[in-house]
């Protein structure tokens, strides 16, 4: 009665479990994350119902048949064999059960010998291949380059900062990008330069939480850098769905990228993938937001923009000293249009 009550109340809780919320519009309905997750509760339902029938089938077996039946003499049981059998002495039970029961269909795979103690079973184990490095000695790299270059990889808010402007730079700075903005209906530069930044602080917050819970968190970076519904940052109206270019490629290559980043991790450890992704941002990315040298080039800029003819510049653009605090903390919060003017008119470089 313990196991029926037992399957009843799987059953139940599977039932109540509340319908799934509904996904964000960043993440596809599609999604394998959101299919997985479905599929392993299926399993684990299959799992669970099979061992509760597994259980009640030998129970009604050992229920209806008398306590040293002939048949042990038969099949050599053990001496202190009661009759009473299970999956697990299967060699003390009669093999034909499974034909008896596969006529009322019910079929149960014959199970093989009990495993090995585990003490046992590890000293047979084999012993398990360190996996090779994707990018072997970058700490030492690191220590000799990353300082001459800006990064002192010591620190690690500012390793953390560039390693998530290196992620972003390899989500936007490359030839699929270009070819969608050489397409009719492609970002423009304000609309590049505000993803960009968004895309800073996504990858900033998704390399907090792949240290913490694993790689797969990188997965919420690209589950928005590849949206194809959601509109690009700083008021934008872009889409990668309206986009006539070459949107697959752009796509997979921000898949490629993580996932080098991901197996990085895996391989090497989180600090080294950090370390990876911060000379991606020393090369592609030098003067991106999250930057340590960031600051210098707003401090730049905003002399740039000072002495330029500001009268077709935006409303945005009006008062300087919002415009250098915007530039500094958020600078998507300017807007895709005074962005685009900025860029245009050769402010930020």
């Amino acid at each position: 009665m313990r196991v029926a009550w037992l399957s009843i109340s799987l059953e139940s809780a599977h039932a109540w479990i509340p319908d799934a919320p509904e996904p964000p519009s960043s993440v596809d309905r599609e999604d394998h994350r959101l299919t997985n997750a479905k599929m392993l509760m299926g399993r684990a339902m299959i799992t669970a119902r099979g061992a509760v029938a597994d259980r009640l089938v030998y129970h009604l077996v050992n229920a209806v048949q008398p306590e040293e039946p002939e048949i042990c003499e038969q099949l050599e049981c053990p001496e202190d064999c009661s009759g009473r059998h299970e999956t697990s002495h299967i060699d003390c039970g009669p093999d034909a059960i499974f034909d008896d029961l596969l006529e009322y269909g019910v079929s149960i795979d014959e199970p093989g010998p009990a495993p090995l103690p585990p003490q046992f079973a590890a000293l047979f184990a084999p012993r398990p291949e360190e996996p090779t490095p994707l990018f072997p000695g970058l700490e030492e790299q690191a220590a000799a380059a990353l300082p001459r270059l800006g990064i002192d990889p010591g620190d690690p808010e500012v390793l953390l900062s560039a390693a998530a402007a290196g992620l972003a730079a390899e989500a936007l700075l490359n030839e699929p990008l270009d070819a969608l903005r050489a397409a009719p209906g492609g970002p423009d530069a304000g609309d590049v330069f505000a993803q960009g930044v968004d895309l800073y602080r996504r990858a900033r917050k998704a390399l907090v939480a792949a240290r913490d819970g694993g790689p797969e968190r990188l997965g919420a970076f690209t589950a928005v850098a590849s949206d194809l519904d959601l509109p690009w940052a700083g008021g934008s109206r872009f889409t990668l769905r309206a986009a006539s270019g070459p949107v697959a490629d752009f796509v997979r290559n921000i898949e490629e990228q993580v996932w080098i980043t991901e197996e990085l991790m895996r391989r090497q450890g989180w600090r080294d993938a950090l370390l990876h992704r911060a000379f991606t941002a020393v090369f592609k990315a030098t003067h991106h937001f999250g930057m340590p040298g960031w600051p210098a080039v707003v401090d730049a800029a905003m002399k740039r923009f000072a002495s330029l003819d500001r009268l077709s510049a935006p409303p945005e653009l009006a008062d300087l000293g919002a415009v250098e605090a915007a530039l500094l903390q958020e600078p998507d919060r300017l807007g895709v249009n005074a962005l685009g003017w900025l860029v245009r008119h050769a402010v930020l470089g």
